[in-house]
């Protein structure tokens, strides 16, 4: 029996028993059951609530575990834009239209351009015939 049928049981009881419903022990025995009935509703709605927030906790921590395996899985010339890529990866230039000294990795180069972040100004890199053979 749970503890809804258990207090369903107490109040059964209770009614059954017909006691004086003026006597001081009518009184404090229905005021425990109905401090039990309260708890029960509390117990339930804590119960609700943990249901709601089990789903985006568990999305949540999906997530984290896919970002810690392809953080595991990075090295050196992994190409990601994370702090593992190798100094030949990265590449300086200077915006021509506001002077910003800008960082980009190679496939920002190969994406053939990006805005200037300062000024908005579109930025073409133009690119070899050989480079162009490996980016197809």
């Amino acid at each position: 029996m749970n503890t809804v049928e258990s207090l369903g049981y107490l109040k059964g009881l209770l009614d059954g028993l017909d006691f004086d419903g003026n006597k001081k022990e009518t009184k404090m025995f229905k005021a425990i059951v109905d401090a039990l009935d309260n708890i029960i509703n509390d117990i339930d709605d804590v119960n609700d609530d943990i249901d709601l927030l089990s789903e985006p906790i568990d999305g949540i921590d999906d997530d984290l575990a896919d970002l810690e395996d392809y953080l595991a899985d990075c090295d050196d010339d992994c190409g990601c834009d994370c702090d593992c890529a190798s100094e030949d990866d990265i590449y300086g230039l200077t915006c021509p239209a506001c002077g910003e000294e800008i960082t980009v990795d190679e496939d920002t180069v190969m994406e053939g351009g990006i805005e200037c972040p300062n000024c908005g100004e579109y930025l073409e890199f133009e690119m070899d015939d050989e480079a162009e053979e490996e980016k197809e």
